[in-house]
């Protein structure tokens, strides 16, 4: 039977054997980068979200699979991937942390959306829901460097001590260390001495995501 957990079990199972990453195999089909992560299986008030035959279309087209091999990963004939294989990168959605302010790049809570975002390939492995945010300057020395790339996992549990990225209200993001949360403000520690440390009301705050791995 066709189901809904099926078919996007189909679309992560058809990247795997082409060693892509679901990300991956969305942006060699000409779609969003982010239009297969599992933030969009879901709507906001848990309804499914099926993808479009346009977009499994591309998707069949941009791999060379046939159609018959994607039913058969539907229906759960497909073979799956001989461990043989060499160990796949990850492909995440990459952003400048100057653009990262800007309205249109992320949803209510800090999910990557939209058009504009660049993919990069990562030697660790990712979740479907992570992305990597470019360092861009010298305000985060002398723990990241001007280039480095930090991959952040929005929705993560948070404790002190954790690096985070704050985007507040006002489209400020910056990256630092955190010292406090409560439900009324956020206290974060700058990773350079030269910046002041902060403490921002809660309501000022869009969204707050953890720092989980860095290119250094």
């Amino acid at each position: 039977m066709l189901s809904h957990d099926r078919v996007w079990a189909a679309i992560d199972a058809l990247a795997e054997r082409y060693s892509l990453s679901a990300s991956g195999l969305a942006k060699r089909a000409g779609l969003d980068s982010t239009a297969f992560n599992k933030s969009k299986r879901l709507s906001s008030d848990g309804r499914p979200r099926w993808p479009s035959t346009e977009s499994l279309a591309k998707i069949i087209e941009a791999t060379g699979a046939s159609l018959d091999e994607f039913t058969g990963l539907v229906e759960g004939r497909g073979k799956t991937v001989p461990a043989s294989l060499p160990a796949q990168t990850s492909s995440v959605p990459l952003l400048g942390f100057a653009q990262a302010g800007a309205g249109g790049f992320f949803d209510d809570a800090g999910f990557p959306v939209g058009q504009g975002w660049d993919l990069i390939e990562l030697p660790a492995r990712a979740t479907e829901t992570s992305y990597a945010l470019q360092v861009q300057g010298d305000s985060m020395l002398p723990l990241y460097r001007n280039g480095d790339v930090l991959i952040v996992e929005p929705g993560a549990a948070t404790r002190k001590g954790d690096r985070v990225v704050v985007k507040t209200n006002a489209g400020e993001v910056m990256a630092k260390v955190l010292d406090r949360q409560t439900a009324k403000s956020i206290m974060l520690v700058s990773l350079n001495p030269d910046h002041p440390d902060r403490e921002i009301p809660m309501r000022d705050v869009e969204w707050v995501a953890r720092i989980v791995w860095a290119s250094q």
